[in-house]
């Protein structure tokens, strides 16, 4: 974090809220990306920054309601929280057609948001991506470089509790039409899901390709999709039910590269 963010972080932590004008600083410094809810050290691990969670969850403390006559009148929302615009400048491609950024989300260069989706406050897009109609980032979630997240896709946020981490998915990744990702699962580089792949950070992922079980992370590279496995007990075994099972199949190989290409010309 830059040494701007530490001043900010030690505002709020001496007085537990900012001034309207440290309010805003503090939102700019969210767009700018010049603070973030959760940052990548050199090993490769997530460390979440509480303070900046605490402090996005500071706004919505300070109650009552505003009417934003964007993109028409009848819209309603804390003030602390009005919906953002962008600037042709800033690289953004915002579809008309019902979508909407909150303030204090970042959206880099070259994004695309197709309508209708949303981005939440603390959201992290980063450069490249493609965010498709009817996606949802929520609250805090961390979206790396040139993923696409397809039709219908589902990030959970998370503000509370405000250590815990919210959905990351890294660099290249590619989120299948319908995906669910929720509850800090992690989505490492260029792993592929299929549609209507559900995973949270405590679903059982089966590995078929290395013949092992992994929670929390869909491994980089892994190309998982929707499979079943059987639920115990006499009930369940006479009723044949079926439990959720996403199943890692095989890992992004020349056919899968074809198959999740993206075209450049969609984007920028």
């Amino acid at each position: 974090m830059t040494s701007f963010a530490d001043q900010l972080e030690t505002l709020f932590v001496e007085k537990g809220r900012f001034d309207e004008d440290e309010w805003f600083l503090f939102l700019e410094a969210l767009e700018n990306g010049d603070i973030r809810v959760v940052e990548q050290d050199a090993c490769g691990s997530w460390r979440v920054h509480a303070w900046v969670k605490q402090a996005i969850l500071s706004g919505f403390k300070r109650g009552g309601l505003s009417e934003w006559p964007w993109p028409a009148a009848g819209f309603f929302d804390r003030p602390a929280f009005p919906p953002r615009h962008f600037s042709a400048d800033e690289g953004v491609r915002m579809v008309p057609g019902g979508s909407s950024v909150r303030r204090g989300a970042y959206v880099a260069s070259g994004v695309v948001i197709m309508p209708p989706s949303y981005i939440n406050v603390g959201a992290f897009v980063d450069e490249g991506t493609m965010v498709d109609s009817h996606v949802l980032v929520g609250s805090c979630a961390r979206i790396g470089k040139a993923v696409h997240l397809s039709a219908g896709v589902q990030i959970g946020g998370v503000l509370e509790p405000p250590q815990a981490s919210p959905v990351i998915i890294e660099d290249g990744a590619f989120v299948g039409g319908m995906c669910g990702l929720f509850e800090g699962i992690v989505v490492r580089k260029r792993a592929v899901l299929a549609p209507g792949v559900i995973v949270t950070r405590g679903t059982r992922i089966f590995d078929l390709v290395h013949e092992r079980e992994l929670f929390g992370e869909v491994p980089e590279n892994a190309v998982v999709v929707p499979g079943t496995r059987p639920a115990h007990g006499e009930y369940a075994e006479r009723a044949r039910i079926s439990l959720s099972a996403p199943c890692i199949v095989k890992y992004r190989d020349d056919k899968t590269e074809s198959a999740v290409a993206l075209e450049s010309a969609l984007r920028g």
